[in-house]
């Protein structure tokens, strides 16, 4: 790895470090703004709830709250709970059901691109025939469709119907019981990728370059896999970050659905309880996944096409 490689990835977690002290900041604030209170309830007298609010530090001016809780995060402490499970740590909370959802959402970002990808490449191989105008409907069908609507549909019929796959999801089998909501989160996925893979992988298999190559005697393959697919992957890598963060934050219904105990679950206990440590922490899960995501795509643009310098991006 060369120096200026280094120096990039450096400069860029820098910027990831500061930009997550921002929404962490920012979103903290909002917090202390929204009506309500983490111990609502008739039975503290006044008095109790001054000493509650002494005893976790809410008593004290917002800055120095922020500042207290800025400080302890960097140690990873992220605080306990007050009111999802009271006196708990969030990091308890937090990291076990962050690995089920991080894990559910995963297999359903490769799952989907690998298939998204095939999809748009088959598509766009037999442009304007039948099987292009199919591989069109399934794409515009999985992009209208919400994921929730197939996640209903699949567990109806391979739940119910056909009980192949367990219709609550049962920590003791977290693989067969991720499938039915890894497919329904996937089908967005496929929808997606295989809309920009075929789009582009037209528009690249008929420019002049690769006309020219195929003039030239190159045999089919090599233009489909070494010349088209591989300048196709860069436009379809870009969306994939933001596709894999909404699939994250946007998979609360069909957490509730499948009973999975995973983050979107605990976010929305956490703001209805207004639970601010929890809604911190899960926030910060989030914004540290897009960030990361981010980071990953600009370094496979160097690593996909070696015409695309790390350096330039840096400028």
């Amino acid at each position: 790895m060369d120096k200026n490689t280094i120096k990039y990835i450096v400069k860029r977690l820098a910027i990831a470090v500061v930009t997550l002290l921002i929404i962490i900041s920012v979103l903290f604030f909002m917090l202390k703004l929204m009506p309500g209170s983490p111990f609502n309830s008739e039975k503290l007298s006044p008095e109790q709830m001054a000493l509650v609010y002494q005893k976790y530090g809410l008593d004290k001016p917002i800055p120095i709250q922020l500042f207290h809780y800025l400080k302890n995060m960097m140690s990873g402490d992220f605080g306990t709970s007050f009111s999802v499970a009271r006196n708990v740590s969030v990091a308890d909370l937090v990291l076990p059901r962050a690995q089920i959802s991080f894990t559910i959402g995963i297999m359903s970002v490769i799952f989907g691109t690998v298939i998204g990808i095939a999809l748009g490449v088959f598509a766009a191989l037999r442009h304007n025939t039948i099987w292009d105008n199919i591989a069109t409907i399934i794409s515009v069908l999985g992009v209208s469709i919400p994921s929730f609507v197939f996640a209903l549909m699949l567990l109806i019929l391979l739940g119910v119907k056909i009980p192949i796959f367990p219709v609550i999801y049962n920590s003791n089998k977290p693989f067969i019981s991720s499938i039915l909501p890894m497919l329904a989160l996937s089908v967005g996925v496929i929808a997606n990728v295989a809309r920009f893979t075929r789009s582009e992988m037209i528009e690249v298999m008929g420019s002049d370059y690769v006309l020219l190559a195929e003039a030239k005697g190159l045999d089919r393959k090599t233009l489909i896999f070494n010349h088209g697919l591989r300048n196709t992957l860069i436009p379809v890598i870009t969306i994939l970050a933001p596709i894999t963060v909404s699939l994250l934050t946007g998979s609360m219904v069909i957490e509730q659905i499948s009973g999975i105990p995973g983050l979107g679950t605990l976010l929305v206990k956490a703001i209805e309880v207004n639970d601010y440590n929890v809604i911190m922490a899960v926030a910060f899960m989030y914004s540290l996944l897009y960030i990361l995501m981010m980071l990953v795509v600009d370094i496979s643009y160097g690593i996909i096409d070696p015409r695309i310098r790390i350096t330039k991006g840096a400028s």
